[in-house]
């Protein structure tokens, strides 16, 4: 009788331990790390560039070296006083142009003389910094200013005295993301090279360092 017992206990389902909260752990899941690349303009000024300034310059720190701060970007649109379907144009182009969202400006008080009145859209401007500073850039030196009819070089009677350099573009055609047969009118902007250097001729260096390219150096 006890072996029957016995076996028969064997035969029985055995009950399953309720699973502890908390006690298994989850399989991590996987993220894939973005992987950014470096513009070649900032890759060039970091290893040739800042040595040949404190070279020309003599400079005792590297870090005295001027570096491109920003590029402003700024399209004037005085058409769309008459029509703003020519701002929504300008707006649309120029942030093709650039690859980044761009900030409408306003007419800050009314002028009769001109038909403008207060607070009316009048141009569209963008600020790139870092990656899409050197990126714009590199394509604006290589692609957009050699198609440019007749072209001879930038003057460089346009630094400011504090470093800065702004050279006006009259066609936004020359730029390769723009296309021709879409286009209803022809519009111009003005590109502003902001830099840390002290003095035009430091900026001139810099500037003509990443490509930038001048008739001929006149700057003092």
């Amino acid at each position: 009788m006890a072996e029957k017992k016995i076996k028969k206990s064997e035969n029985e389902p055995q009950k399953k331990e309720p699973k502890k909260k908390g006690t298994e752990k989850e399989a991590p899941v996987s993220k894939e790390k973005e992987v950014r690349i470096s513009p070649r303009l900032g890759d060039i000024y970091k290893k040739e560039i800042v040595p040949a300034l404190v070279k020309t310059f003599n400079y005792k720190s590297v870090m005295q070296a001027p570096k491109l701060d920003k590029i402003v970007v700024n399209m004037g649109v005085g058409a769309a006083v008459a029509d703003q379907k020519i701002m929504d144009e300008a707006v649309k182009e120029l942030e093709t142009i650039t690859g980044q969202k761009v900030s409408v400006r306003k007419s800050k008080k009314a002028i009769s003389n001109f038909k403008l009145r207060e607070k009316i859209n009048i141009g569209a401007m963008v600020t790139l910094r870092k990656e899409r500073m050197y990126e714009f850039l590199d394509r604006l030196i290589n692609i957009a200013l050699p198609r440019v009819r007749d072209f001879k070089g930038l003057s460089d009677k346009s630094f400011d005295g504090r470093g800065n350099y702004t050279l006006g573009v009259k066609e936004q055609i020359i730029f390769p993301e723009i296309n021709v047969d879409k286009i209803t009118r022809v519009m111009g902007m003005d590109i502003t090279l902001v830099t840390t250097a002290n003095t035009d001729n430091e900026a001139f260096e810099l500037l003509k360092a990443f490509g930038i390219p001048f008739r001929k150096k006149e700057v003092n």
